[in-house]
């Protein structure tokens, strides 16, 4: 079977973490597979799949169209719908040039099937009309609450063979979008051999953020997400700021890991709005800020506590599935996807999105509760190894490629 997957950046965000589990997986499980990517730019996505032997192609996506993105329209209004449709003016004829150019490098691959990993590659995948080729759609984001995309989906959905949806929640939201395409939900996977339990190195990650070391017996926590506004590090720095006031003589540090990634403009935080925040409530000292890492398991296990703050209901979240991997106790927003799979107070402890009071309470009760945070670390590891195994994940997400693509000796 030749498989072509599509990918609109070649940064690493959470589906290309998801894309190289699978691909690496892929390469393991079923060697003979003839795996292919195309992206729209280029970036440590693609040097990672060049790695794994994916034959791998940059289309390079204008600079305009992959900037562009509806996201930010939650609650804009007139005013945002326009100056969105302002932006959009001059994208028909570049869609089109790119249409095209996206149909030859598709043909000339001659796939079995066409794997589309982001929202932006869903819309292009229109180019492929006609070539009777399946057409998988893996969708990592509420369709719903995308006004535009909702709306273009709905008009494409004839176009898609199958969706794959990374959590429940995801899953409902698709069908009631997609209407007769059949959804599976397949909640992501990881690399439960990298993501493992060790020993944490906090001098390392002191040394990452610029600070000097921390004390003997500082426990460390943790927020690792992109700055994307929706990631609530507000949140979580008015946490610290809270539990900072409420026990001053608490050793404690907070780091932010993470980095502004994508390019859709407005719609991520920079580090000087949240340098400035940490200098405004006194906490300069006590928060670090790490660069992105690409390779995470260090900085996990270098922390007492992972936080996962969404002011939203997330997809999925797969730093949770990673921080859980490598036994950390954690707390993290009941509505993400991956608390599908999670036991409030057995797993993790789940909090309410957005509330700054809730997350300084739960980190408080850990921070002051070393058993607690080794129960719910062992606990941890083990339900992330269960559930959460990129094996698992290969295994379902194959059982769909098969179920499109007839046995005819493809190879």
């Amino acid at each position: 079977m030749r498989i072509l997957f599509l990918n609109p950046v070649g940064i690493l965000g959470g589906a290309e973490r998801a894309l190289v589990d699978l691909l690496a997986c892929l390469r393991k499980m079923e060697p003979a597979l003839s795996l292919h990517l195309i992206a729209g730019t280029d970036g440590p996505l693609v040097e990672l799949a060049r790695g794994l032997g994916v034959e791998t192609r940059v289309l390079a996506l204008p600079d305009s169209l992959a900037a562009l993105g509806d996201s930010g329209l939650r609650g804009q209004g007139r005013a945002g719908l326009w100056r969105f449709t302002r932006d959009l003016a001059p994208t028909p004829l570049m869609l089109a040039r790119y249409g095209l150019e996206l149909r030859r490098a598709v043909r000339d691959v001659a796939p079995d099937l066409i794997h589309s990993n982001g929202i932006k590659t869903h819309l292009l995948s229109a180019a492929t009309t006609g070539l009777a080729i399946p057409l998988v759609w893996h969708v990592h984001d509420f369709l719903g609450e995308r006004p535009l995309v909702r709306r273009a989906l709905m008009g494409m959905r004839l176009l898609a063979s199958a969706a794959i949806a990374n959590s429940q929640a995801v899953g409902e939201d698709a069908r009631a979008v997609l209407g007769d395409v059949p959804v599976h939900v397949v909640p992501n996977g990881v690399d439960v051999e990298r993501f493992s339990p060790g020993p944490g190195d906090g001098a390392h990650l002191d040394e990452l953020a610029a600070l000097p070391p921390a004390p003997p017996g500082t426990p460390r926590v943790g927020l690792v997400a992109t700055y994307a506004r929706w990631k609530g590090h507000d949140v979580f720095l008015e946490a610290a700021a809270l539990l900072t006031r409420q026990r001053p003589d608490l050793p404690v540090r907070f780091y932010l890991v993470g980095a502004p990634l994508y390019r859709t403009a407005g719609s991520q935080f920079t580090e000087a709005e949240l340098r400035e925040w940490v200098e405004r409530h006194g906490l300069t000292g006590r928060v670090g800020f790490v660069p992105f890492q690409p390779e995470p398991a260090r900085v996990y296990r270098a922390l007492d506590v992972f936080v996962h703050a969404s002011t939203r209901r997330e997809p999925f979240g797969l730093t949770i599935a990673e921080a859980l991997a490598c036994g950390r106790a954690a707390v993290i927003s009941r509505s993400s996807g991956a608390a599908e799979s999670l036991r409030n107070e057995a797993d993790v402890l789940a909090i309410a999105p957005g509330n700054a009071n809730t997350l300084a309470a739960a980190l408080r009760r850990l921070l002051e509760d070393e058993g607690l945070r080794d129960t719910l670390a062992f606990s941890a590891r083990a339900t992330a190894v269960y559930r959460f195994s990129r094996e698992r994940y290969t295994r379902d997400i194959l059982e769909v490629y098969r179920g499109l693509v007839s046995p005819r000796g493809h190879s």
